[in-house]
């Protein structure tokens, strides 16, 4: 049984339960395997408390996806990893989620550290018995083999995660990245929901991505009361979601000029973040986009005087955030330097199923604005930022690239609310569908967002599942790491900029 047997949908679709195939173990198996080596992505694979397991293949060209599940008559099954190394995290995750062991995976320890959701037992015994497989890390051994370990606790206000480097003199052979020192539980809050903090808990998924991850919830909330929101009110939404790609855009390509030294863009980049920041603040009240979206329409509209006045402030932005970056562009010495560093191999990308900047600075031509449309990107659509050298400067580029789309995106928006009358408020969604299952995607700025959920015979949340970009790309940076010299980790590490809490959820 092939990939055919898996039920096709689209982003946003909501779909009864019963018409997501049960297939029997071999044939879910092939399904994954097939789906991958004919150019789907593993998008997501999670379980559920009664041993049943789900995936979802992303199809970028046809811009489908497919789902399908099989229930395991025992907790354990033979890992997907060895044959899909999409599934390496996947599986470590439902492992410690529901004691469901992959047998056979190449390197099973715990992803956040916490006793399973079931009564299954977890499969590291206790926490304080389990510390040798919790600790236990890669080894390269050999003469004048060193290691060297990095946090979890680091300077400033950067969130906690440990770098473990495998080092022979300064060139590093192997770099392991260990999460989920500050996991939050927010999957198992959201169960039993939609509840009165549930946008709230998805907000947080990742904060600087507040708005990627709440517009993901909301579409899914609307897909399964069958509720369609307003045009205006999705360009309104594709506003909020291209202003904070500009804002961390543009605050990564100044951090990227800090880590080698040229301060000019770092100096006028770190200011212009601010400014692009407060164009969100103006409008909802927060920098972070906090309580603008909601499901069936918006908290904070985006009136014709607010549009009018925010237009020209845009352009004066962007004419200076021009000037900031094109000074980076120009200097040799930081050129020089993003082109020798942190090489990732479009192989690689593929195989581990990167998404994001990461990948498109491979040549990877993966935008869900533009291979799963949502909102305003099914009218308007996004052209796809790519470069192909894999590099920090091919990560750099592709920010620069997307700045440059976004700009014309908001340009063009804030033209046309500015000549539309708003639209009024909408009311309370009816009840979710019962027994149903819906994936929502959204492409925040550092790459794609997915939520899955699962509802019972209520309608209220039996399984939720968030996928946020960084938990695809952690590995990548691993990757790019290799026969690099150890002094080129912060350069790298910020040219991938992942999140800590985004994969620690």
């Amino acid at each position: 049984m092939s990939e055919e047997a898996m039920r096709t949908l689209l982003n946003g679709q909501a779909i009864p339960l019963r018409d997501v195939p049960e297939l029997n173990l071999a044939s879910f198996r092939e399904a994954i395997f097939e789906g991958t080596r004919g150019g789907a992505r593993l998008a997501c694979l999670c379980a559920t408390s009664e041993l049943r397991l789900f995936a979802v293949l992303a199809e970028d060209a046809s811009k489908q996806l497919r789902v399908a599940s099989t229930r395991l008559a025992r907790p354990r099954y033979q890992a997907l990893t060895p044959e899909c190394p999409q599934a390496h995290l996947f599986e470590r995750e439902i492992a410690e989620q529901f004691g469901i062991i992959p047998e056979g995976h190449p390197w099973f320890k715990p992803v956040r550290y916490h006793q399973p959701w079931s009564d299954q037992p977890s499969p590291w015994g206790r926490t304080e018995d389990s510390l040798p497989a919790v600790t236990d890390f890669f080894k390269v051994s050999g003469e004048e083999v060193h290691e060297v370990a990095v946090g979890p606790v680091h300077a400033g206000v950067i969130e906690p995660g440990h770098f473990r480097f495998q080092c022979h003199g300064e060139t590093v052979f192997h770099l392991e990245i260990a999460l989920g020192f500050q996991h939050r539980g927010i999957e198992r809050a959201l169960l039993g929901g939609p509840h009165a903090l549930s946008l709230k808990q998805a907000e947080t998924a990742s904060g600087d991505s507040s708005i990627a991850h709440g517009w993901a919830y909301c579409r899914l909330l609307e897909a399964l009361a069958d509720v369609e929101v307003p045009a205006r009110t999705d360009r309104v939404r594709g506003v909020a979601l291209e202003l904070e790609r500009m804002a961390n855009h543009v605050g990564d390509l100044g951090a990227l000029s800090g880590d080698v030294g040229f301060l000019p863009t770092a100096s006028f980049c770190g200011r212009l973040r601010g400014d692009w920041l407060n164009f969100s603040a103006e409008v909802c009240g927060s920098r972070l986009g906090r309580g603008w979206l909601r499901p069936g329409g918006l908290y904070q509209d985006l009136d014709q005087a607010m549009a009018t006045g925010l237009l020209p402030r845009l352009i004066q932005s962007w004419a200076d955030t021009q000037n900031a970056v094109e000074l980076m562009w120009g200097a040799t010495s930081v050129m020089t330097r993003f082109e020798v560093a942190g090489r990732l191999e479009p192989t690689q990308a593929r195989e581990i199923g990167l998404v994001g900047i990461p990948a498109r600075a491979c040549g990877l031509d993966l935008d869900v604005r533009k291979d799963h449309p949502f909102g305003p990107y099914q009218t308007n659509p996004i052209q796809a930022s790519l470069a192909e050298s894999g590099n920090v400067h091919s990560r750099a580029w592709v920010r620069w690239l997307e700045l440059m789309e976004s700009q014309r995106f908001l340009a063009e928006s804030l033209s046309d609310l500015a000549g539309s009358e708003p639209d009024p408020r909408s009311g309370p969604l009816p009840p979710l569908a019962a027994d149903s299952l819906c994936v929502s995607m959204t492409e925040g700025w550092r790459g794609e967002v997915l939520h899955l959920a699962l509802t019972d015979g209520r309608g209220r949340f039996a399984r939720y599942k968030i996928v946020d970009p960084s938990f695809h790309n952690w590995y990548g940076l691993a990757l790019a790491l290799r026969g690099e010299q150890i002094s080129d980790f912060p350069l790298c590490n910020k040219s991938f900029n992942l999140s800590y809490c985004g994969h620690d959820l």
